[in-house]
């Protein structure tokens, strides 16, 4: 059985809120800490990240998309759909805000920790539009793969840590088991409507989701969809330790 984490509500005066997921790095090792929010005006000033990687992926059903600047020189747009992936490295400062006013940005800000060889290198960016991400359908499933692989689709994405991220969509009923490679932490984060996770039922308004800590053995993670399906977001990598 998983191990619970609880999600925690955070609120930046009244156009950013998110669950976050905080506090539990060693259970998530390689990720640090993942944020699914909502932000319709600006709201952080530029901000400095070092030793780390910040990433932003924008879901598609976001209302826009988000304008990144950094100190490096990046000014793009991370498009609904789209994922964005800065290494900090040795340090940089960034800022993101919706691109258009008064509509709400729907993303996860995820972050990732770096080996200690690779805590100090050059930042640098990396960037998928939506139309970049691969997509596996099968029978009442689809799977966007932003980060790593899924049966033999990989990501074009070649990031400094290696990770998997999995955008999981099921219609009501539908089930999907989902591969963990030995050595490898996951959890799974409940997105929207309720989904059973090794037959356990999250929903994103819970406050709780499932993490499974490293094993020697691989293992897989069984998805099923309740009343009126689902969407959830699976992590997984190996613990940098």
């Amino acid at each position: 059985m998983p191990t619970v984490a609880t999600l925690q509500r955070a609120n930046h005066g009244s156009h950013f809120r998110a669950y976050g997921l905080r506090g539990v790095a060693e259970l998530i090792d390689p990720f640090l800490g993942v944020d699914h929010a909502w932000m319709s005006a600006p709201t952080f000033p530029p901000h400095p990240h070092a030793g780390v990687s910040a990433v932003s992926y924008v879901f598609l059903d976001s209302e826009t998309g988000i304008n990144n600047h950094d100190s490096i020189g990046t000014r793009n747009l991370i498009r609904p759909g789209g994922l964005h992936w800065t290494t900090a490295g040795r340090g940089v400062v960034h800022e993101e805000v919706p691109a258009e006013s008064g509509k709400t940005v729907h993303s996860l800000q995820i972050f990732v920790g770096l080996a200690p060889e690779k805590r100090d290198i050059a930042p640098f960016p990396l960037m998928l539009e939506p139309s970049d991400i691969p997509v596996v359908q099968l029978p009442g499933v689809k799977v966007r793969v932003p980060a790593g692989s899924f049966g033999d689709v990989r990501s074009p994405l070649n990031p400094p840590t290696d990770v998997t991220m999995l955008d999981i969509s099921l219609e009501e009923g539908a089930v999907l088991e989902v591969p963990v490679t030995a050595g490898h932490c996951a959890f799974v984060m409940p997105i929207f409507g309720t989904v059973a996770v090794d037959g356990q039922s999250f929903g994103r308004d819970d406050l709780k989701l499932p993490v499974f800590p490293t094993q020697a053995a691989p293992r897989t993670v069984a998805l099923r969809a309740a009343h009126g399906g689902g969407k959830v977001v699976l992590f997984s990598g190996r613990p940098l330790r």
